[in-house]
């Protein structure tokens, strides 16, 4: 049962990341997709700023930290590094961050704006360190080598399509939208494996 907790955790983060988004732009006429960048939806001068950052960053941040516990639990006991868990626990406090201080695109020497790119970088920061570091562990257990390919698959892909702004310099958020996609797929395949954890285990321990 701990198992599906901590998945359905990581589960939510990116269905009420995607919610949120799809409502806050809903809602936001003059808001473009392709020019904007997602913290837009939250910043200083935003009308529904909190409704985003709360929801947007600060709730799902805390779901990915807490889902990322039960990640490594269940695996934990094959390795001595904490590397895997420290990587993907801080990306989602540093993804909490970014929500509690909305960034300020008038002025981008802030400090809410400083703590808020702080933020925002350091969550995919602390994501690769983890991404990269989790195959490994991976590889040791005969329930979670079959994610390997697809979370590498998706780590690689969110930095591909991060060079999108510096190629198609028309709609640079498209790109951002891609990485946050692939982000979210990678939490969102991992915690519905971790979901399935027990019963798959199971059925392996039988063959």
């Amino acid at each position: 049962m701990k198992n599906k907790r901590f998945g359905l955790s990581g589960l939510m983060a990116p269905l009420l990341f995607v919610i949120t988004y799809v409502i806050m732009v809903s809602q936001s006429p003059e808001y473009s997709s392709f020019t904007k960048a997602v913290s837009e939806l939250g910043s200083i001068d935003a009308p529904n700023k909190w409704l985003w950052n709360i929801f947007g960053y600060i709730i799902p941040g805390i779901l990915i930290a807490f889902f990322s516990i039960g990640h490594f639990k269940s695996m934990g006991s094959m390795t001595k590094s904490k590397l895997p868990v420290i990587g993907i626990f801080f990306s989602g406090v540093l993804m909490s961050l970014s929500g509690i201080f909305p960034g300020d695109f008038d002025d981008r020497t802030s400090i809410t704006m400083i703590l808020h790119t702080l933020g925002s970088f350091g969550c995919y920061i602390f994501f690769l360190l983890g991404a990269f570091s989790y195959p490994k562990l991976m590889r040791k257990s005969k329930y979670w080598k079959s994610a390997v390919f697809p979370s590498l698959a998706f780590t690689w892909l969110t930095i591909v399509f991060g060079a999108w702004p510096f190629i198609f310099t028309q709609m640079p958020g498209i790109g951002q939208r891609i990485v946050f996609s692939l982000y979210f797929l990678w939490v969102g395949f991992n915690a519905l494996k971790l979901y399935y954890y027990e019963l798959e285990k199971d059925e392996l321990l039988l063959t």
